[in-house]
């Protein structure tokens, strides 16, 4: 099969995985598409962890989310539990892995096991490589690819212990375009691509599949500059999707990224183990990057 006819497929599964999962009802607790499912998400108190988190519970898991940030961490709870969902947050930092440990295996014993796991946490420098000290490189680096491979060293067994599980890690397009300015950001992203194939072929014949997702820029506190009025970053943001994303000329939203995860960590893609999906609007079609002036 040609690389074009593999995309067609794959499309048409992505999107198979969407109709299944993408409109679930509200409060439908015991109900959905993930119904009895146990989820962990780390990082799961903004942005694409948030919307990920709020996305599983209202199809019915059971979710378990951390942070660092507990006063944000009980607000997303409340909310979800609000709608009828079922979530818990723990407090954990992933650069330390006995808060790691302490939140996977609460997380297990809140819910009994883990079926899917969606290792999110990352953070992000801009920075000419020269102008990055070694502490800042020490800090996203332990974030985004130590943390990456903490959460796995301890979802694993309960997976396997249980007889099979999903491990979706947040990568970046950054894995497959380059970037300038970001090159401590991309090196940890490509990272954890590496890290997702390997273990896939080490855990696979044991029921335990292991997958990336690749989001391209996706409006979260990530890339907004602080302290931007809402209309100024709706004009920037216009701009950075027109100039950036290639394919559907507008930057995603956390939602977008929450609906690509459900539906890769759907059934009907359960024979997808060791890949690395794109979710960017056709930017790694592209393969350009280019930064519009953003206000200050």
């Amino acid at each position: 099969m040609g690389d074009h006819s593999r995309r067609a497929v794959l499309g048409g599964a992505l999107g198979a995985g969407l109709v299944a999962v993408a409109a679930p009802a509200a409060g439908a607790r015991g109900r959905g598409a993930f119904a009895g499912k146990a989820v962990q998400v780390t990082g799961g108190t903004s942005g694409i962890g948030e919307a990920t988190a709020r996305a599983f519970a209202a199809a019915g898991a059971r979710v378990a989310f951390c942070g660092r940030r507990t006063a944000l961490g009980r607000d997303v709870e409340r909310s979800i539990r609000a709608a009828g969902g079922d979530a818990t947050y723990f407090e954990a930092d992933v650069r330390d892995p006995a808060s790691v440990q302490r939140f996977v295996d609460g997380a297990v014993r809140r819910y009994g096991r883990v079926d899917i796991a969606f290792n999110n946490a990352g953070v992000q420098i801009t920075a000419r490589l020269h102008e990055v000290t070694p502490e800042q490189w020490d800090d996203v680096v332990n974030t985004n690819a130590r943390g990456v491979f903490l959460a796995m060293r301890h979802q694993i067994p309960h997976m396997l212990a249980a007889g099979g599980g999903h491990v979706i890690v947040n990568s970046s397009v950054g894995a497959v375009v380059g970037r300038p300015n970001l090159s401590t950001y991309q090196a940890t992203k490509q990272a954890v691509r590496a890290l997702v194939q390997s273990a896939a072929l080490e855990y696979g014949a044991e029921g335990v599949r292991v997958n990336a997702i690749l989001p391209g820029i996706t409006d979260t506190a990530m890339i907004r500059p602080a302290n931007l009025d809402d209309a100024t970053w709706e004009r920037a943001k216009a701009a950075l999707g027109q100039l950036n994303v290639d394919g559907l000329k507008r930057v995603a939203t956390p939602t977008d990224i929450a609906r690509a995860v459900l539906a890769l960590a759907s059934d009907e893609l359960g024979y997808l183990t060791g890949a690395a999906i794109p979710v960017d609007g056709g930017i790694a079609a592209g393969r350009r990057m280019l930064l519009p002036e953003l206000p200050s």
